[in-house]
């Protein structure tokens, strides 16, 4: 049985479920909705959920896999490995989640971003499955991109961070930005708060027609671009809260048609299906694929 964890702003998706391989989607036994309050409280609801499921069902976790909200410290060799950095949830900042959850719960814990765990997801059985390199762009709450390179997930120093990469502004929009580290970021531009700053209403309130979407197709082509030329993945995912509205595909799409100039020339870059259509698109796994990611996760720190 192995444990999962999506780790968010505002809550804590858990569950247990049995993976038969790694061609097979893991079957969720059970899961729980945890609201995210201050850390020892949702953490002690968060071991609790998991001590409970091992005693109903009398099998103890083999492992556990956690993606998380971030900045993370990922480096294996830090004292704080696995910890919570520079979060905008100043309560949770330096909070060693990995290093919690491994001693009370005597399991191995891999842990990785909300994002990148799922791009694993969606690369193992999802929109990208049997791709290698796949980007995956959450435009949400905040901006996340999640990168795999020859079927790993991609760091560095750290883990990227390219929601808060500056995107050259659709001219004439002066709207100023909103993130409270660099204004008008890909975040500060195309999130869920800074369409609700920029009109006073909810990306879902939004009428498909209204004029915001213009700036933010803008904003998120500029980013897609940038990440073909820079990466040059197989498949693009946009997922998160704002991307449920899908009338932003094609917008995106023509974007970064337009901005590549002609000058990339992929047939997965050309218009229309087998093109375009099929190279920027939704994630297979919808919701669940942060918390399927966790399970991937999972079954890879017990392999190694």
């Amino acid at each position: 049985m192995f444990g999962a964890i999506e780790a968010g702003g505002t809550k804590f998706v858990v569950a247990v479920g049995h993976i038969n391989g790694p061609d097979e989607p893991p079957r969720i036994i059970d899961r729980a909705v945890i609201p995210t309050r201050e850390p020892e409280e949702t953490l002690a609801d968060v071991l609790d959920f998991f001590r409970r499921q091992s005693e109903k069902r009398q099998e103890a976790l083999a492992a556990l896999g956690v993606a998380s909200f971030g900045p993370l410290d990922l480096d294996p060799e830090s004292p704080t490995y696995g910890a919570i950095t520079t979060t905008p949830k100043l309560a949770w900042r330096g909070f060693p989640l990995k290093k919690r959850l491994e001693a009370a719960l005597s399991v191995p814990v891999a842990i990785d971003t909300d994002v990148a765990g799922a791009a694993l997801a969606e690369a193992t059985y999802g929109a990208a499955t049997g791709e290698r390199d796949v980007v995956y762009f959450t435009v949400g709450t905040g901006v996340g991109v999640g990168v795999l390179s020859g079927g790993r997930i991609v760091h560095g120093i750290g883990h990227p961070e390219f929601g808060h990469l500056r995107v050259r502004r659709l001219p004439g929009d002066d709207f100023p930005g909103i993130c409270p580290y660099h204004g008008d970021c890909l975040e500060g531009l195309a999130s869920g708060p800074a369409i609700r700053a920029r009109t006073g209403r909810s990306a879902e309130a939004l009428s498909p027609d209204d004029p915001a979407w213009a700036a933010v197709a803008d904003a998120l082509a500029e980013a897609v671009a940038a990440v073909v030329l820079l990466l040059a993945p197989a498949k693009v995912i946009l997922g998160g809260g704002v991307m449920k509205q899908r009338h932003l595909f094609p917008r995106i799409r023509e974007g970064v048609r337009a901005k590549l100039g002609g000058y990339v020339a992929y047939p997965a870059l050309m218009p229309g299906p087998k093109g375009l259509d099929d190279y920027i698109v939704p994630p297979g796994l919808g919701d669940d694929a942060g918390l399927i990611g966790a399970f991937e996760l999972a079954r890879r720190a017990l392999a190694r």
